[in-house]
């Protein structure tokens, strides 16, 4: 038996394969795509830029200076915001935003979504009553406010003619704290319940009507329709509205500068009016722009938390 022995030049590896020229293709077509829609973004990132991202650097930079409103400020480091902890106006604007968002983010989506519900149903002249709800939240602020600043006057408001006509003293709206955050509520919820009615409308819209028709069929009454179906199908939707709603209350300015201006003494001051006064007023730049971040990084944290208590919600259903 013979071995035979191959002899000669071994043969070459095999080549790779060619990569298909239908991928190649996807592949552009993909980075084409991208390019397209960064193109179409990109006067959008240059506003952003340009007046929020810029602005927010300058801000952070200017909260670690200490500023006479005019030339350049001086580095104090974090001195500014200690300072924040013996401020007693402060802590005072801190609790007078947060007992503001407390009580009207409740109240107007309560209302809000009481309004919806009725404009969903078969009421007459809907689209009228719509437009009547609507029309202060397309005003511009300030002129909404002006409205309530003839309606809540001490001396000529609407609301104290009318008590007085009927006797009544006059409600001491501009010179007692209470009665003035009160008045800024009411005008509040005016302005804001128009909105949660239009958000709470386009969920509803989306209800299909054979849940209702089952849920008659089934017995169920108007208030187990409402509890079992129209609350959860408005969920989303008031998820927006919470983290919207909490976002404005916090950065309330326009209604209590006109209305009220803070006052009396600092009974209806803000975060947003106190930076304000010292910004624009005392021209302590530096510090109002320290009560400007904390006021940022209080919002970023409620919108945080209540993000990812939605997403967990989500997840556990």
């Amino acid at each position: 038996m013979t071995t035979r022995v191959l002899t000669g030049t071994p043969a070459a590896p095999p080549a790779p394969p060619r990569r298909p020229p239908v991928r190649r293709a996807s592949r552009r077509r993909a980075l084409s795509d991208a390019l397209t829609g960064y193109t179409f973004l990109l006067p959008n990132l240059v506003l952003l830029g340009v007046f929020l991202f810029l602005p927010l650097v300058w801000a952070v930079q200017l909260s670690f200076q200490e500023t006479g409103g005019f030339g350049g400020g001086e580095f104090v480091g974090l001195a500014n915001y200690a300072r924040l902890f013996g401020d007693a106006v402060f802590w005072q604007s801190t609790l007078n935003t947060a007992l503001f968002t407390v009580v009207t983010v409740p109240l107007s989506m309560i209302i809000g979504l009481a309004l919806a519900v009725l404009m969903n149903s078969v009421l007459p002249a809907r689209g009228l009553f719509r437009t009547i709800i609507v029309l202060p939240m397309v005003i511009s602020g300030v002129a909404t406010a002006l409205v309530g600043v003839l309606i809540f006057d001490q001396n000529i408001g609407i609301i104290n003619k009318l008590l007085r006509v009927v006797g009544l003293g006059a409600a001491p709206w501009q010179s007692d704290g209470a009665a003035a955050i009160l008045s800024v509520v009411l005008v509040t919820l005016w302005i804001r319940s128009g909105f949660n009615m239009l958000i709470y409308l386009a969920g509803l819209q989306g209800v299909s009507p054979e849940l209702y028709e089952s849920a008659r069929l089934d017995g169920a009454g108007p208030w187990n329709q409402f509890r079992y179906i129209t609350l959860p199908m408005v969920g989303p939707s008031t998820f927006f509205l919470l983290i919207m709603n909490v976002i404005y209350s916090f950065q309330v300015f326009d209604i209590i500068y006109v209305m009220t201006g803070g006052g009396p003494g600092y009974s209806t001051s803000v975060l947003v009016t106190y930076a304000y006064q010292n910004g624009f007023v005392t021209r302590d730049q530096g510090y109002a722009a320290a009560i400007g971040i904390v006021l940022l990084l209080i919002t970023l944290t409620f919108t945080a938390v209540q993000w990812r208590a939605s997403r967990t919600r989500d997840l556990v259903e």
